[in-house]
Parts: structure tokens; C-alpha cells; sequence
């Protein structure tokens, strides 16, 4: 066994990476439950965003524009989501497992030519002396382009939620559609555009793991992240900032466990696999107590003949 090996300003950079899907993916399915609607369907969403990201980027050589295609096809199967519980009244649970199901069996059809390909490199934003300082640098101005678009995303998310017409309007239909409707908001227009926006977010973070994090497409390599993002957004009792820290906490233990298994420590290598899920629920067991975050009218459909 040998920590010595463990390089903490690496150990922390490669946190931020591994956080970055996590928190692309729950800061959408954030948007998505404060309009009140609960979406399962984020696995299915990122695992397709991962493989058409995935393609577009090899067939093009732009990462660039695989992240763009890796948005579209997240929130064109989000559609799907749209057509089946806000045009059909579907369960909303039901529709997202569905959801996720069609997405890994379509993503796997999609991705059989693509096995042991190599996609193009995604350059960082080295920022010229920022980039140099010992230890802030290599650990905040070394990464990819991506990873501050979460970090800002967050902020922006946060800012609408919190002082814009937009996000007033948004919780409105969280918490109580009827009255929402009343005063004359198009209740399901506003849901469809919050799902849309949650499958484009699922979609980037799905392509973050296969052109990023993992440069290589495998069956099913979300492996969970979709239900942890869920999960966070539990945790972070629906606030932004909250699922930020979450995503690094579980990116934190993620990258410890698999520095731990490369150290050699005398831990069976399943149980340190089980580690980032294991210290997630504990997390949400302890946190999810309070339960004030919860949009009132969350996965309630809603009638328009009300």
C-alpha cells in the first residue's frame, strides 16, 4: 500500500471532473421538479446525450459539436417524456423509467459501431498566468471548457430561480398550477420548455463523460450517475448551490476510492466501488429530513379543463 502516491493537487482537479456530469445532469432535473414535474428518465437522457455526443464528434472532429448534438438528442428524447405526461397525462414515474430503459437500449443499438474509437480531444481554457500558480492553478484555471459551463450554469440557474419574472412564474407551477393557470400562465407550456431544458443538461453531461471523463464509448458507462443526480437534487433541498456541493462531495469520494483501489489499500475493490453510492445515501438519509424545499405540486399532472 502505497498513499504516497496520491497527488492531492491532482486528487482535486480530477474531483472537479468526475462532479461535472453529476452536476450538468441534477441542475437540469432542478428545473425540471420546480415546475413541478419529476422526471426518472436522467440516466436514459444522459446515456443518449453520451452516445450522440459521442458520434457527432468523432464523425465531425469537433467536441464542440458534439456537446451541441449531445444537448439536442438529450432533449429530443426528453420529448418523448413531454408527449407521454404532459399531452397524455401518463404517471410521470412510470414514464421515466420508460424513459431510461429506451434510452439505454437505444444508446447501445446507436453506439455498436463506435466501440475502441478514440474521440477528438476537447482542448483546456488555460488561462495564461492564472494557469501557472502552484497549487490554485492545476486545481481552478487547468480544465475544460465544460466544466465552467456547470459552474456557471449553476449561478445562472440560481440567479433566475431566485430574482427573475422567469423563475417566479417557474415555482408558481411548482407549487400550485391551478392558480398559476388562473392568472393566466400556460402551465404547460412553461413545463415543456423545464423538461426540455433538463434533457439538454442530462444530454451535456452524458457527452462529458464520454468525450471528457472517459474518452471512449461503452454499453451503459452513465453506470448510475442519472439516479445520483436525482438523488442530489433531494439533497440539495431543490437549491442550486447546494447541488453543486453535492456533486463534489460524491465526485470527491468517486476519485478517492479509485485513487484508494491504485494505492493498493487491503479494502476489497467492491466495497470501495460501493463507496461514492453508499456515502450518497447516508447523505440524503441524514439531509432529507426536511422536506421544505419540495414543490408543492411536484409530479402532479395538470388538467388544462381546470
Amino acid at each position: 500500500m502505497d498513499l504516497s502516491a496520491i497527488n492531492p493537487v491532482l486528487l482535486v482537479a480530477s474531483l472537479m471532473v468526475a462532479a461535472t456530469p453529476l452536476l450538468l445532469a441534477a441542475i437540469g432535473e432542478l428545473v425540471v421538479e420546480k415546475a413541478g414535474v419529476l422526471n426518472l428518465g436522467v440516466e436514459g437522457m444522459m446515456i443518449t446525450g453520451a452516445i450522440c455526443g459521442f458520434a457527432i464528434s468523432v464523425e465531425t472532429g469537433s467536441p464542440w459539436l458534439g456537446f451541441i448534438a449531445a444537448a439536442i438528442g438529450g432533449a429530443i428524447l426528453s420529448l418523448l417524456f413531454v408527449l407521454m405526461t404532459q399531452v397524455a397525462l401518463a404517471n410521470q414515474v412510470a414514464s421515466g423509467l420508460a424513459l431510461t430503459l429506451f434510452g439505454l437500449g437505444l444508446s447501445a443499438l446507436m453506439g455498436q459501431s463506435y466501440v475502441g474509437i478514440k474521440p477528438p480531444a476537447m482542448g483546456r481554457l488555460d488561462l495564461p498566468v492564472l494557469s501557472d500558480l502552484p497549487v490554485v492553478g492545476p486545481i481552478l484555471f487547468s480544465h475544460d471548457p465544460i466544466l465552467y459551463l456547470g459552474i456557471l450554469l449553476t449561478g445562472a440557474v440560481w440567479w433566475v430561480l431566485k430574482y427573475s419574472r422567469a423563475g417566479l412564474i417557474l415555482r408558481a407551477v411548482g407549487e400550485n398550477h391551478d392558480a398559476a393557470h388562473a392568472l393566466g400562465y400556460k402551465v404547460i407550456r412553461i413545463r415543456v420548455l423545464a423538461i426540455l431544458f433538463g434533457g439538454a443538461c442530462a444530454g451535456l453531461g452524458g457527452a462529458y463523460i464520454s468525450l471528457i471523463r472517459v474518452p471512449q464509448w461503452t454499453e451503459g458507462m452513465t453506470a448510475g450517475v442519472g439516479w445520483i443526480a436525482l438523488a442530489l437534487v433531494v439533497f440539495a433541498s431543490w437549491k442550486p448551490w447546494r447541488a453543486l456541493l453535492g456533486a463534489y462531495l460524491f465526485g470527491g469520494v468517486t476519485v478517492v476510492q479509485l485513487n484508494l483501489q491504485a494505492a493498493g489499500v487491503a479494502i476489497p475493490v467492491e466495497y470501495l466501488a460501493m463507496s461514492p453510492y453508499l456515502i450518497t445515501i447516508l447523505v440524503l438519509v441524514i439531509l432529507s429530513a426536511d422536506k421544505s424545499g419540495a414543490p408543492a405540486a411536484l409530479g402532479r399532472s395538470f388538467h388544462a379543463s381546470h
